[in-house]
């Protein structure tokens, strides 16, 4: 499996981004898709992640203000952030894993894409 992220860049806080995440590759019958994130010196945090029957799940830091969302036709999940804050500043990884269950350690995704580098300014 391939992931791709994308849709990083540079705004101001308050703004709206949307990150991108196409899979390419082996495709799996149910799976769990996780949206990371890792700011500088800091150790990677779960961000949300969604089920391949849809169900969707957020850490409370995002809770309300980021949305995840898929479009199956396109192999390809996003990342809707809005009422973005500077502690929002990282960098964005998608992640895999098998098994369909929304996992908020890292270590139990086994596919990532490259990561892609939000920035808030204040």
């Amino acid at each position: 499996v391939q992931l791709q992220a994308s849709g990083g860049g540079l705004v101001q806080a308050g703004s709206s981004l949307t990150l991108s995440c196409a899979a390419s590759g082996r495709t799996f019958s149910n799976y769990a898709l996780g949206w990371f994130r890792q700011a500088p010196g800091k150790e990677r945090e779960f961000v949300g992640g969604i089920r391949w029957g849809g169900t969707t799940y957020y850490a409370d830091s995002v809770k309300g203000r980021f949305t995840i969302s898929r479009d199956n036709a396109k192999n390809t999940v996003y990342l809707q952030m809005n009422s973005l804050k500077p502690e929002d500043t990282a960098v964005y990884y998608c992640a895999l894993r098998s098994g369909g269950v929304i996992d908020t350690s890292p270590l139990q995704y086994a596919y990532w894409g490259q990561g892609t580098l939000v920035t808030v300014s204040s």
